[in-house]
């Protein structure tokens, strides 16, 4: 009977190692698929300054995902991070001398400070009074923005110089900017991801679905909210910079409150708390506002449609409903 037990033990515990190298192998075959259709995307007639865009605005739906999905904390004020690292990289480029790469470097260390701050500050209430107070920091730097002088008001911080990465690649010729913008979609991603199917993130998980079990489990929960709105804003700026860089500009347009929102509608449309979602509710989102340009504020109201329909027929989002009707975890 002994032996029974133990036949049975090893025959069950091979059945999930090979599920779990199978699955493994799935998901690394289905990077790879992706990371080939980025990286041949501009060759299939798309104009790489509008997929340059749609990789900045997904990174920063991932993150905004990271927060929302997985921890159920709604924050209004993430274009505070997304816009003061655009205005920061842009400032170190065009005034400092600082190369791309460093710029960008600098912008994203400086939203990781600030969203270190304003996690400690808004993690200390929940639901709605969480993301008033998430909104009334980003209206702080919104004002700020539009003070300073280093951000130039109204004007912005205009023809931020592209540079050379590493000090050798010119990011002036369009094909070797969008491949560096697709790296640094990667590595953001990939972080992302990684913190999402770790111990950390599966702790994430268990704060949205019972916050109190996981108090009396010992884990102190403030510090791991905090903890992942610091990452999330940090991935955020990260964002925020390789756009300046992208656009050679910053405006407040990057720290306005509707930046915030357009995040929100990404994420929900796309499908919170899935893996793929973000990308494509930012490939809607961003698809209708380039190609819908010339019918001015309408495209506010359109978008703002399928976002009603979207909420009333795919409760999921997108890539939700879809893993529901395929049956598959997304």
């Amino acid at each position: 009977m002994t032996v029974a037990n133990e036949t049975s033990e090893k025959s069950s515990g091979m059945r999930r190692l090979s599920s779990f190298l199978a699955d493994r192998r799935v998901r690394l075959a289905g990077f790879a698929l992706g990371a080939l259709l980025i990286a041949i995307a501009p060759f299939l007639g798309l104009y790489p300054i509008y997929l340059m865009k749609l990789l900045c605005f997904a990174l920063f739906a991932f993150a905004f995902n990271l927060l929302l999905g997985y921890v159920g904390l709604l924050s209004f004020g993430h274009a505070a991070f997304f816009g003061m690292a655009a205005y920061v990289s842009a400032h170190a480029i065009k005034v400092w001398g600082l190369t791309p790469e460093l710029g960008i470097l600098t912008g994203t260390a400086v939203a990781c400070l600030l969203g270190a701050a304003f996690g400690s500050l808004a993690i200390r209430q929940r639901g709605i009074y969480f993301a008033m107070i998430t909104l009334a920091l980003a209206q702080m730097v919104y004002f700020f923005s539009l003070q300073a002088g280093f951000t130039h008001g109204e004007d912005g911080i205009q023809g931020v110089p592209r540079g050379h990465l590493l000090g050798f690649i010119d990011l002036s010729q369009t094909m070797n900017l969008y491949y560096f913008v697709m790296a640094v979609f990667i590595i953001g991603f990939y972080v992302i991801y990684r913190a999402i199917h770790s111990p950390f993130g599966q702790i994430l998980k268990a704060i949205r679905e019972n916050e109190t079990r996981v108090t009396s489990l010992g884990y102190n929960v403030s510090a791991l909210k905090v903890g992942a709105f610091t990452l999330s804003a940090t991935v955020t700026g990260l964002a925020g910079a390789t756009k300046a860089v992208v656009f050679q500009t910053a405006t407040l347009t990057d720290v306005h409150w509707t930046m915030s929102g357009e995040v929100v509608l990404m994420t929900l449309l796309g499908g919170m708390g899935t893996v793929l979602g973000p990308l494509v509710g930012a490939g809607v989102v961003i698809t209708l506002q380039d190609y819908l340009a010339g019918i001015g504020s309408w495209v506010t109201v359109i978008i703002g449609a399928i976002f009603v329909i979207c909420v009333l027929v795919f409760r999921r989002g997108i890539i939700g409903e879809l893993a529901r009707i395929l049956r598959i975890q997304a």
